[in-house]
């Protein structure tokens, strides 16, 4: 189709990325995904259809991003939703987590960016993954709060440098059904949230797909989170 466009996902092979990179093919448009695992790569964008395409790609090594993405053709879009846990605090720090989570959420989507931005057509869009915990900390959220924070200056110094090419990120809260929170006790936090329910997957793609495809969004943060910051 003569719309088409095509979409890199880094961190496609499950969770939000998953989600996202169904909708978009199923939409008609070409997808590549990334994960760490070629294999799973592989079989995961078989399952999703003709259109994607898997790619290994780790984004804690830095130094290997270019590499792995080079035979990415045309870009137009590239979404980073690959992300990490740590549970840290500054009295029991644990530096090596610290610095991994670090290396891939800040140097590792600045690095993809970079290593993709040759092949991104001007009029495109990235959007990067962050989360709610740059305004919602908890005990040991150290290292996760400062680097969701660090995503939102990402987002505005990017949006700068990479003009005209439009440079988004969101924040979701608590995902009711993504893999991590499915099936935990969450009636508290559902209390908590205006739209008495929490976000699920398919709400924080389809915020993911306003942000590539209104031409007038760029360099904003936007939380998806049924309004639990209010409370």
């Amino acid at each position: 189709m003569s719309d088409a466009k095509t979409i890199v996902i880094v961190g496609g092979t499950s969770g939000i990325g998953l989600e996202l990179a169904r909708r978009r093919v199923a939409a008609g448009d070409d997808v590549v995904i990334t994960g760490r695992d070629g294999d799973r790569c592989d079989t995961v964008a078989a399952d999703i259809g003709a259109r994607c395409r898997g790619v290994a790609v780790e984004l804690s090594d830095p130094d290997a991003i270019a590499a792995a993405v080079s035979d990415v053709g045309t870009v137009d879009h590239l979404v980073v939703a690959a992300i990490d846990r740590d549970q840290n605090t500054a009295a029991d720090y644990d530096v090596g987590r610290a610095l991994r989570l670090v290396t891939l959420k800040l140097v590792g989507y600045t690095e993809v960016v970079h290593a993709l931005l040759p092949r991104m057509a001007p009029d495109g869009a990235v959007v990067l993954f962050g989360g709610l915990a740059k305004d919602r900390p908890y005990p040991g959220s150290t290292t996760v709060s400062t680097i969701n924070g660090g995503v939102v200056g990402l987002v505005h110094t990017l949006a700068v440098e990479l003009a005209p090419l439009r440079v988004n990120a969101v924040h979701p809260g608590i995902v009711g059904d993504s893999p991590f929170w499915q099936g935990k006790p969450l009636d508290a936090v559902v209390a908590r949230t205006p739209i008495g329910r929490l976000a699920t997957m398919a709400d924080v793609a389809d915020a993911v797909d306003f942000l590539l495809r209104n031409p007038a969004m760029n360099g904003v943060n936007l939380n998806v989170d049924g309004g639990w910051l209010l409370t």
